[in-house]
């Protein structure tokens, strides 16, 4: 009689990353190197990623840490645009 082998089971730790997405209106944006300017100014926040659309004059920012409205609207104002809504 032959016994069943046996399985060993690995169980690996994987880290979930939250991940909460806004919508960021902007007036004052003209041109692609504005754009630019918002994108690189929103991205050096710890946890944001984001993407501007000049075409919408909006940006969409992902969080995967708690970041304040206010926080990202003062880098924005801070390089001379306004921050509309955030939604």
């Amino acid at each position: 009689m032959k016994t069943p082998s046996s399985k060993i089971n690995s169980i690996t730790n994987q880290r979930t990353e939250i991940m909460l997405e806004k919508t960021m209106v902007i007036k004052g944006m003209s041109c692609g190197h504005c754009s630019a300017r918002v994108e690189k100014v929103l991205n050096a926040i710890d946890g944001v990623e984001s993407t501007v659309d000049l075409e919408t004059n909006s940006a969409v920012i992902k969080l995967t840490t708690d970041v304040s409205n206010e926080t990202l609207e003062n880098a924005v104002d801070a390089i001379g645009y306004e921050v509309v809504q955030i939604i």
